[in-house]
């Protein structure tokens, strides 16, 4: 378990609207820190005020002990790496939180497609050959996605190009992985 509360944002990382937002970049900005070609990565979502008041001792391992204005309203806690091998919606489809845990959030990483691109995809093919043609792609684009979630059905997300692999150019908005949103709202289900 590693918590993210230490994680100081870089200058030019963009100020965050909402905490849900401000949780996503803080995500982001880890994995950012950590470099590319890395493993998809689960985080639990906590309530920071509630982390101090029911468990004082581990918000103070944390760093979280002091009640700081500037202190994020959800603590990112990684989880242990996902298993090997394992098909992303099916490990995500095995997944329960205890209620402490607010929401969730997932880096990963992804090859991805201009609009353009995609009406030239071929049809008929497999899972394995759509990635090998995905990949072979001239247009292809390397990014790494995070994905954030509430019980209460808030979503955010964080995109990240690695051809512009700095804070100021991470796209945010609540829709724009709709479909890791929805797998990731589906473990509070």
């Amino acid at each position: 378990m590693l918590s993210m509360s230490n994680v100081s944002p870089s200058p030019g990382t963009p100020m965050a609207a909402s905490p849900l937002t401000r949780a996503c970049l803080e995500i982001d900005e880890y994995a950012a820190g950590l470099g590319w070609d890395r493993p998809a990565r689960l985080f639990a979502l906590v309530d920071t005020a509630r982390l101090r008041r029911q468990e004082p001792r581990l918000a103070g391992q944390l760093g979280l002990d002091r009640d700081d204005a500037g202190k994020a309203q959800y603590t990112p806690i990684e989880q242990d790496e996902l298993p090997a091998g394992m098909p992303l919606d099916k490990f995500l489809g095995t997944i329960a939180w205890p209620d402490a845990v607010v929401g969730c959030a997932l880096t990963v990483e992804r090859l991805m497609l201009p609009p353009s691109a995609e009406a030239a995809v071929p049809t008929g093919l497999s899972e394995k050959q759509l990635a090998k043609w995905v990949a072979g792609h001239p247009e292809r684009q390397e990014v790494r996605l995070t994905v954030a979630v509430l019980r209460d059905g808030s979503r955010e997300s964080a995109v990240r190009l690695r051809e512009k692999d700095s804070a100021s150019e991470v796209l945010t908005g609540a829709g724009l992985v709709p479909g890791l949103a929805e797998a990731l709202a589906a473990t509070f289900a």
